[in-house]
This record gives structure tokens, C-alpha cells and sequence, in this order.
């Protein structure tokens, strides 16, 4: 654990990084009036979010490139033979690509062809399952990384010719489940911050220092982020930081091996997926009935009277208590 110093150190570096770029960021984003729109159906509780500057994810995933590209350069352009750093390039593009998509669907929903709408949701679940499936064969035979472990078990076992479907369904369903989160002030960073830190531990006990350091500069990075994005807002993670960090979430899982623990480490975004789910077949099985007052999870304990800000910590404390429990199991 001796790079245990370094990994909290870019932590606060990216978190300095971040919070100083905040301000100039949301000026710009004010300027071009990339404001939110809120959706017909949540307007009733969330009218005062309408035309806060969203495209927020672009406020972390830059801190976040730039340090992990400048701390591996050498690493990462071939100077040094060291593969175990080399492969921290793949959450960077997981990180950047899924980014891409969700500023387009960002984009697309206050200035595009589909504003307040966004882009379609058959073409954005392809596009995620087409980088999904990249990524997914890109882990199995270029890294050949461990595919997973069985909690009592100390040798990782194999799944075959269905490892890449499995992951492509872990990296899609992750983040799906980050875009549900993302709908309070503080929420979606919060907990994405605990599950990194989670399996930033996780890896740094494995011996994979470079995946450590990284899941450490963006946990940094979201503090930052979170400076101007408690409540009340000043600009929103959008999915241009929802996607990106839920893929990411799952990348890291997936190249520890520990993807199992997800549904624990991940408790709330789960939670959150299943929530929407549940209500959609609920809502078809009883021909119009409601199993949620509203879905995702969040809006279902909004209209039972809980203020966002009794929301957003109390699923932050579950996650922290989940969070804690799927590092203990992977050290089992």
C-alpha cells in the first residue's frame, strides 16, 4: 500500500484542478445558454432547475485526462515496458468516449433538432452497446484481465466465450443506471465518488497501482465537481458526465475482476435502474397502474415529502455502508 500517498495526492490535486476551472467553465456555459430543460412530468418539483447550465461532466473528465495522461505519458507511449500502466488508457477512453455521446445527447436536448428531448433513445442504447462490446473484447484478449472473482476464492475464474457479452451488459446496464441516479443535486456524484473510492481500494490491494492512482484523481475530481453542484446548483452533471462515469464505474470493475460486488458498491444506481424497471412492467401488467409514485427510486421519496437534501444523504450513507461492505468481501 505505498502508493496509498501518491493515489490521495492526485486526488486532491484533481479536486484543486477542478474547483479552479469551475467558475470560467459555468461563465462559458451561461454565455452559449446551455441551460436545462426540465422534463413535462418532474416539472412540478423541479421548475427551479430549469436553465441551469448542464454539459457539467465536462467540468471533471478534463482534470481527469489530463493528469492520467500527464502522470503515465511515458508509460502509455511504449518509453517504459510496464503493461500494467499502459492499461489505465482504457478507462481514459471508456471515460472520454461515453463523455462524447452523452454532451450530444446533452447537446441535442437544449440547442439540437430534439430540444427538451434529446437524443433518441434507440440510437443512444446502440451506440453505448457498440462501445460496450470494443471495450468488452478489448478486456478479454488485449489486457486479459483477471474475469472474475468469487468472494472466498483467490484464483479468478472464467466464463468463456460469454465473458464479453457479460461485461457489455455490465458496462451498458452501469451506465443506464448513472443517467437514472443523476436527477438531484449531489446525488449522481456523490455516490459515483464512493464507488470509486471503493474500487480505487480494491485495486491498490491487487498490486494495480495505475488503476488505483486513477480511480483516486477522479474521486478527486468529483469533489471538485460537487463544489458547484450541491445544492442548489449552479450547473448539472448531464449525460455527458452520467454516461461516461457509469461506464467507467464498470470498466474499473470489470478490470479487477470484482464486477460482482457492483450490485453492492453500486447499491443506489441499481436500485435506481431497478426502480424504473419495476414500474414499466408494473405500469404494462396492470394496464396503467403505478408501483412507484414516480420512477427512478428519487422522485418516488421526493413526493413522499423528503426534502433533496434528506434524499441525496441518506442514499449516500447506504452507499458509503454498501460501499465499505463490497471492499470487505473482496478482501475475503
Amino acid at each position: 500500500m505505498t502508493d496509498t500517498p501518491l493515489a490521495l495526492g492526485l486526488s486532491m490535486l484533481s479536486f484543486m484542478m477542478t474547483v479552479i476551472w469551475g467558475s470560467p467553465l459555468i461563465r462559458l456555459l451561461r454565455h452559449f445558454k446551455v441551460g436545462k430543460l426540465i422534463r413535462v412530468e418532474i416539472q412540478d418539483i423541479h421548475q427551479e432547475k430549469m436553465g441551469t447550465p448542464t454539459l457539467g461532466g465536462v467540468m471533471f473528465i478534463v482534470p481527469v485526462v489530463l493528469l492520467t495522461l500527464l502522470l503515465n505519458g511515458a508509460t502509455i507511449l511504449g518509453f517504459t515496458q510496464d503493461v500494467l500502466g499502459q492499461a489505465v488508457i482504457l478507462p481514459v477512453l471508456v471515460m472520454v468516449s461515453y463523455g462524447l455521446l452523452g454532451a450530444i445527447d446533452d447537446w441535442e436536448g437544449v440547442r439540437g433538432s430534439r430540444r427538451g428531448v434529446g437524443m433518441r433513445a434507440r440510437t443512444k442504447f446502440i451506440l453505448q452497446t457498440i462501445l460496450a462490446v470494443g471495450i468488452a473484447f478489448v478486456l478479454r484478449y488485449v489486457l486479459v484481465v483477471p474475469e472474475f472473482y468469487w468472494p472466498g476464492f483467490e484464483k479468478p475464474l472464467s466464463l468463456g466465450i460469454f465473458y464479453v457479452p457479460f461485461a457489455a451488459t455490465v458496462i451498458v446496464s452501469m451506465s443506464n443506471a448513472l443517467n437514472f441516479t443523476d436527477g438531484l443535486d449531489g446525488l449522481a456524484g456523490l455516490i459515483s465518488a464512493t464507488c470509486f473510492a471503493a474500487y480505487g481500494g480494491i485495486a491498490l490491494l491487487q498490486g494495480q497501482v495505475f488503476i488505483g492512482r486513477f480511480c483516486f484523481t477522479v474521486v478527486g475530481a468529483l469533489f471538485g465537481f460537487l463544489w458547484f453542484n450541491v445544492h442548489p446548483a449552479e450547473l448539472m452533471m448531464g449525460d455527458t458526465g452520467s454516461l461516461s462515469l457509469g461506464a467507467t464505474i464498470a470498466t474499473i470493475a470489470l478490470m479487477t475482476g470484482q464486477w460482482l460486488l457492483l450490485p453492492l458498491i453500486a447499491i443506489i444506481p441499481v436500485s435506481e435502474a431497478i426502480s424504473v424497471v419495476i414500474q414499466i412492467v408494473y405500469f404494462k401488467i396492470t394496464k396503467g397502474k403505478r408501483f412507484f409514485k414516480r420512477a427512478p427510486l428519487h422522485h418516488h421519496f421526493e413526493l413522499l415529502g423528503w426534502s433533496e437534501t434528506q434524499i441525496v444523504q441518506r442514499f449516500w450513507l447506504v452507499s458509503l455502508l454498501f460501499a465499505m461492505l463490497g471492499v470487505g468481501l473482496a478482501m475475503v
